[in-house]
């Protein structure tokens, strides 16, 4: 197969796969889903969807949650951990959309960045599902299955990034980074991975990648 035919198999593939695509993590605007994606930082998001609901009971704007003290904020948050930072972050990024964007979410990286606690990955989700604004956030699922997949080196997140921008349309961006992560989690885990069920690494998948599954599974 060459790259070419690689990238649209993976992108049938996905699209059977997942016609309709869940958003992971809950929200009902721009707001949410920033505090949502900076909460997951290091967490899962079944736990994060089980603290926000306590959150936005409270505070689901800027300006109820600059209300709260960070230590209100850090006691509801706990469970998801990095609380300290995150309930900073929080706090500190309430005001700053308030004094500098009229409570609005800002719609480019730029902005986005400048808050406290938001990467680039934070601000390329916001983008993405918030605005529908096409961008390629790397999570840690990406970021192996684009290795797994020998579609990328997989050196860091922002080589892969460039790699997975370059390689599919951006018209699909949105949609394939939310299929790719569905995908990691079902068929191409980081532990109990089972190639057989594993249809596109078993495919295309990086020959250095698959003889060693098969040797560490005869071991």
């Amino acid at each position: 197969m060459t790259k070419q035919e690689k990238v649209e198999f993976v992108i049938n593939t996905l699209k059977d796969l997942y016609p309709e695509i869940p958003i992971p993590l809950d929200h009902k605007d721009p707001y949410t889903l920033l505090i949502a994606v900076l909460m997951s930082a290091q967490s899962t998001d079944v736990r994060v969807n089980q603290i926000t609901p306590l959150l936005f009971e409270k505070a689901d704007n800027p300006y109820d949650m600059v209300k709260l003290t960070v230590d209100e904020i850090r006691d509801i948050i706990r469970p998801v951990g990095l609380s300290p930072m995150k309930s900073k972050g929080i706090h500190g990024l309430s005001q700053i959309l308030i004094d500098k964007h009229n409570g609005e979410v800002p719609r480019t990286y730029e902005a986005l960045e400048e808050l406290p606690a938001v990467g680039h990955k934070t601000a390329a989700v916001v983008l993405s599902q918030a605005y529908g604004i096409p961008a390629f956030p790397v999570d840690t699922h990406i970021q192996r299955l684009m290795y797994r997949w020998n579609l990328s080196s997989g050196k860091n997140v922002v080589q892969t990034e460039k790699d997975a921008k370059r390689l599919f349309p951006e018209e699909l961006w949105n949609d394939l980074h939310l299929q790719i992560i569905w995908y990691g989690r079902q068929f191409s885990p980081a532990r109990g991975w089972d190639l057989d069920k594993d249809i596109i690494t078993k495919t295309i998948g990086r020959k250095t990648v698959i003889d060693n599954y098969y040797k560490t599974k005869k071991s």
